[in-house]
């Protein structure tokens, strides 16, 4: 029986990701939106929705499914988009923390560099620290972004922001 939903093929083996729940799943409707009008204005990429693949040719990887993202290659038709995107957002869901998930994690956000992605976002609906922005410039040390800021995606989104407070539900406190 062939199974379907969203999954990833790491180091030969297809790594099914859960379906998540609703912060995660609205914050990244919020991005999701808020690309797609940029890449409307701009015409200069697609904004990518949960749940597409990306084909990749990294060691331990072949292919990537972020939560959102923006991708400046050409359409691909029904098949997965060739190439990493230019900026990816993962959002995390509720098996997304601990050591084990943090380790993972991280190995992910260096995969998508070596593939070629300039910025992830790494989106955390329940910490202060909300959205953690890191560049393959300095893979490591993001830079923050909380309730009252604007967050930006540069150098792969250029001029392209959205307030973190936009990430959640009007009536989450």
């Amino acid at each position: 029986m062939k199974e379907s939903g969203k999954a990833e093929l790491v180091s030969g083996e297809i790594v099914r990701i859960p379906p998540t729940g609703f912060l995660p799943g609205f914050a990244a409707m919020q991005i999701l939106f808020s690309l797609h009008s940029y890449a409307k204005t701009h015409k200069n990429g697609y904004a990518i929705v949960d749940n597409v693949g990306f084909v990749v040719d990294l060691p331990k990887r072949k292919s990537f499914s972020p939560d959102a993202a923006y991708y400046v290659g050409p359409p691909s038709g029904k098949k997965f988009l060739e190439g990493a995107p230019v900026f990816a957002v993962e959002v995390r869901s509720e098996g997304d923390y601990g050591k084990r998930a943090e380790e993972e994690i991280a190995q992910k956000r260096l995969d998508y560099f070596a593939a070629g992605t300039k910025v992830v976002w790494d989106v955390d609906m329940l910490g202060v620290d909300v959205v953690r922005v890191y560049r393959a410039s300095d893979p490591r040390t993001p830079t923050i972004y909380r309730r009252g800021d604007l967050a930006e995606a540069e150098p792969a989104v250029p001029g392209w922001k959205i307030a973190v407070e936009e990430l959640f539900p009007y009536h989450v406190q």
